[in-house]
């Protein structure tokens, strides 16, 4: 197995975990299919994201991983099928993803319009019959080797995280050791899109609360979501309700079963004391 990262700086964290490293920036086309002809994989997983490492806060969090998701996807594909690559796997956002016939606005929601072109761009190489195409749409990533999970955490022991009056909005998650064995799944599926979510989205306020009580924390406040849309309009349409998201399709033709079902599970995992 070959991995391919930016940073010169994680060669050695990689090697140690048995993989064979290159380093290619994702925007540097010549540099990209240099790594993946030298490489000459069979299977190539697209994970390219550039997500700061607590989390988005705002949508600018997520301007180097639009471009990614836009300009990263046409070079990782185009090389892989000039390698002759028989399959990519690429993992996609679903609570951004397409649900309908409306294409995004890039101006309104550049995040959307990103996810929108990476799944179109790995969908019409898969009709055209160039490359077999499987997009896996995740759920948020939570657990103890994610970073941004072990944030809130901190956030939400100290009380910064509070719970939103009248919450309706619904978040799908996913924990890590889920994301992996589903992505493990698709590498001899059947092509297609599928969202890897677990069996039971929660609303911020209903995660938060979770999060407390399993980390021990105090309470967490409630504010009303008027503020909330005030002081964190991105993280207020990110919460805000949506079409629901449904793993069905993954365990219907992946033969994939979550083994956190809830994010209670996963937490029970994290804080076996609490459980």
């Amino acid at each position: 197995m070959t991995v391919m990262t930016r940073s010169a700086a994680k060669q050695d964290e990689l090697r140690a975990a048995g993989v064979s490293v290159v380093v290619a920036d994702a925007l540097d086309r010549e540099a990209v299919t240099a790594a993946v002809r030298e490489s000459r994989p069979t299977h190539v997983i697209h994970q390219l994201t550039a997500i700061p490492q607590d989390g988005a806060r705002r949508a600018s969090d997520l301007d180097a991983t639009n471009r990614l998701r836009i300009d990263g996807t046409r070079n990782l594909l185009d090389a892989s099928i000039a390698a002759g690559v028989r399959r990519i796997i690429a993992g996609s956002f679903a609570m951004a993803a397409p649900r309908g016939p409306v294409a995004a606005d890039a101006a309104a929601d550049p995040v959307s319009a990103a996810v929108r072109s990476m799944e179109s761009q790995l969908l019409d190489a898969s009709q055209r019959g160039v490359i077999d195409s499987v997009i896996l749409r995740y759920g948020l990533f939570y657990g103890s080797d994610v970073p941004s999970t072990m944030a809130i955490i901190d956030m939400v022991r100290k009380r910064r995280v509070p719970t939103v009056r009248g919450d309706r909005g619904r978040l799908s998650l996913i924990h890590l050791d889920d994301a992996v064995s589903a992505t493990m799944r698709a590498l001899d599926s059947v092509p297609g899109v599928y969202d890897i979510v677990d069996d039971h989205p929660v609303s911020l306020s209903e995660m938060v609360q979770t999060l407390a009580a399993y980390s021990g924390a105090h309470p967490p406040l409630t504010v009303p979501a008027w503020l909330l849309r005030l002081l964190s309009p991105y993280i207020a349409r990110m919460l805000a309700p949506r079409p629901a998201i449904s793993n069905a399709a993954a365990k219907a033709v992946l033969g994939w079963r979550p083994a956190y079902p809830s994010l209670g599970d996963g937490l029970a995992r994290m804080f076996p004391q609490a459980a």
